[in-house]
C-alpha cells in the first residue's frame, strides 16, 4: 500500500468519532485504506505494521490515506474534523473538562463527583486512575493494555482508601439505576451483581430482568480480579459495598472460574445471613463457599428461584432443520467475550474440543470466535457497536458453505449499535437458506434498541432466537450431532 500521511499537532478527537470517519472515507470510491486515530504509540504501531511510518506524538491526530486522490481524501477528512460534532457545539464545549481537575471543578454549585470514568488509551490510564484515587473517587477503568502489576498497585491503593477500581477492561457497571459502559435498561431489585465479566455482567442482568426479578447495582471488577495475581482484591470490595445496601438482598458473583485459592478465599467476603450465588462460566463442581451455576443462566435464574423455560418449539424447529445441519460444523460469531466463552465451553462439554481464540481445539471443525480480542478490533470500534467484521464473517461463511449451524449474539443496551439485529439482517438471511442460525438478544425491552423488536428481525431473516445464550448453545449442539 502506498499511504500518504498527514499530522494534525495538538488536536484531540474521540476514538469512537475517528473511526466512523475512517470508516466512512474507506467507502469512498478509490479509497483501497483510510486510518485515523491518535498518535498514541500503540496506534503508531499499528499503522507501521500496515506500512505506514508516522512522528507524532500522543497529542496528535494522524490521518493516513491509501487512495487515487489521496489528497483530497485527506481534505475531506480534516474538513470533518473541524466540523463540529453532533449536537450543540457550543455548549458541550462550555461544560466539557479537559482534565480531571476541570471535571471535579464542574460548571457550578454542585455535589462533588464521586465516580471517574476513565477510557484513555492504557499507558496514560494509570495515572489518571491514581489523581482519581487522590480525590476520593472510585475508577471505572474502561481502559484495558493496563500491565497486571499497575492492576494489582491501584487496587490494593484502592482498598486502603475504601474505594473501587473498576476494571481494567471494565465494560459494565450499573450504580444506583445509571450505567457506566455497555448497559441495558433492567428493573430494579434485589439483586446485586459483582462482575469480573461484562457481558455476563448484561447476559446476567437481562435474564434477571425476563424472569420478573430486579436489580439493584453492578459492580464490574475487570476480567483478572479472581486471578491468582490480583486475589480478587475488588470482587471482595463490590461484595461488601453491596452488603451495605439496604436495597439489595441477594448477591450475584458473575466470572470465568476463580484461580482454586481465590475461591476459597471469597468464603471469607461471604457476609452473614446473606444469601450470595454464582455464576462461574464453566465452573468443575468443585467445592465453593456459596452455590455455583456452571453457565450464567443457571445462576441468573437460581438468583430469583426462577426456573429453566423447556427448549419447546424452538428444539421441535432445530430438530426439524437437522437434515443441512447434522454432522456439521458450529461456528459460533461473538461481540461478547463472556458469552463466547459460556457458548464454547457448552460445545466442548458436549461435542469436544472447539477451535476460534476461545476454545481449546485447533483444527477444522466447531468454532468459536470472540469478535471482541485484539486480533478483531485493531483500529475498529468494538464489536458491538461496529458489525461490519462478523458481516462479513457471516458473509464468508455462505460463500464456503463451512457451518451447518451459526450462533450469534446481538448485545444491546447504552453504548451498542443502534438497530444490530437490521444490520446483520441480510447476512442472516443468507446464513439461514444453508445452515440453522441461532441468534441470542441480550436486552430487554426499555433497551433503546428494544429487544422485541430485535428478535422479530432476526426472526424474519430466518434466524431461531433464543431465550438465552445458554439456550443458544444446547441447541446449536442438538444441530449437529
Amino acid at each position: 500500500m502506498s499511504w500518504s500521511v498527514r499530522v494534525v499537532p495538538n488536536r484531540y478527537a474521540d476514538s469512537v468519532r475517528l473511526m466512523s470517519l475512517a470508516r466512512t472515507l474507506r467507502s469512498r470510491d478509490g479509497v483501497r485504506g483510510c486510518e485515523v486515530a491518535m498518535g498514541t504509540p500503540a496506534n503508531l504501531a499499528e499503522l507501521h505494521r500496515l506500512g505506514a511510518d508516522v512522528d507524532a506524538s500522543g497529542g496528535d491526530l494522524v490521518i493516513a490515506v491509501d487512495a487515487a486522490d489521496a489528497e483530497g481524501v485527506l481534505a475531506e477528512a480534516e474538513r470533518e474534523l473541524a466540523a463540529a460534532p453532533a449536537g450543540d457545539a457550543t455548549a458541550a464545549a462550555a461544560v466539557r473538562p479537559r482534565s480531571l481537575d476541570e471535571a471535579m471543578r464542574g460548571p457550578g454549585p454542585q455535589p462533588p463527583p464521586n465516580i471517574a470514568l476513565v477510557s484513555v488509551p492504557g499507558e496514560y490510564a494509570v495515572l489518571e486512575a491514581h489523581r482519581a484515587l487522590s480525590r476520593g473517587m472510585h475508577v471505572f477503568l474502561f481502559s484495558d493494555h493496563v500491565d497486571l502489576a499497575d492492576e494489582i498497585e491501584l487496587k490494593r491503593r484502592a482498598e486502603r482508601l475504601g474505594l473501587l477500581v473498576m476494571g481494567p477492561g471494565c465494560g459494565t457497571a450499573m450504580l444506583g439505576g445509571v450505567g457506566l459502559g455497555f448497559a441495558n435498561v433492567v428493573r430494579p431489585g434485589g439483586v446485586g451483581i459483582v462482575a469480573a465479566a461484562g457481558t455476563g455482567a448484561q447476559e446476567v442482568a437481562c435474564l434477571i430482568d425476563a424472569a420478573g426479578g430486579g436489580v439493584s447495582h453492578i459492580v464490574g471488577v475487570g476480567g483478572r480480579d479472581l486471578s491468582h495475581d490480583v486475589g480478587g482484591l475488588m470482587f471482595r470490595a463490590g461484595m461488601a459495598m453491596l452488603d451495605g445496601d439496604a436495597g439489595t438482598e441477594t448477591l450475584l458473583l458473575v466470572s470465568k472460574p476463580p484461580a482454586p485459592e481465590v475461591a476459597r478465599a471469597l468464603a471469607d467476603a461471604v457476609p452473614p445471613g446473606r444469601r450470595v450465588v454464582a455464576a462461574f462460566v464453566g465452573w468443575d463442581g468443585g467445592e465453593a463457599p456459596f452455590e455455583v451455576h456452571s453457565t450464567l443462566e443457571g445462576g441468573a435464574l437460581a438468583a430469583v428461584g426462577a426456573e429453566v423455560p423447556p427448549a419447546g418449539e424452538l428444539r421441535a424447529r432445530v430438530l426439524a432443520g437437522r437434515q443441512r445441519s447434522a454432522g456439521r460444523p458450529v461456528v459460533g460469531l461473538y461481540s461478547g467475550g463472556s458469552l463466547a466463552h459460556e457458548a464454547a465451553m457448552i460445545l466442548e462439554r458436549e461435542l469436544g474440543p472447539v477451535a476460534g481464540n476461545v476454545g481449546h481445539g485447533d483444527g477444522p471443525g466447531h468454532a468459536v470466535h470472540d469478535l471482541g480480542e485484539e486480533e478483531y478490533t485493531r483500529g475498529r470500534p468494538h464489536p458491538m457497536v461496529d458489525l461490519d467484521v462478523r458481516v462479513e464473517m457471516l458473509r464468508e461463511l455462505v460463500r464456503s458453505d463451512a457451518a451447518g449451524c451459526v450462533l450469534l449474539d446481538v448485545v444491546l443496551g447504552h453504548g451498542s449499535h443502534p438497530d444490530p439485529a437490521t444490520e446483520l439482517a441480510e447476512a442472516v438471511a443468507a446464513a439461514a437458506r444453508g445452515a440453522t442460525v441461532i441468534a441470542r438478544v441480550c436486552g430487554t425491552p426499555a433497551d433503546p434498541q428494544d429487544a422485541g423488536r430485535q428478535a422479530t428481525t432476526l426472526r424474519d431473516a430466518g434466524a431461531l432466537v433464543a431465550p438465552s445464550n445458554a439456550a443458544a448453545a444446547r441447541l446449536a449442539v442438538e444441530a449437529v450431532r
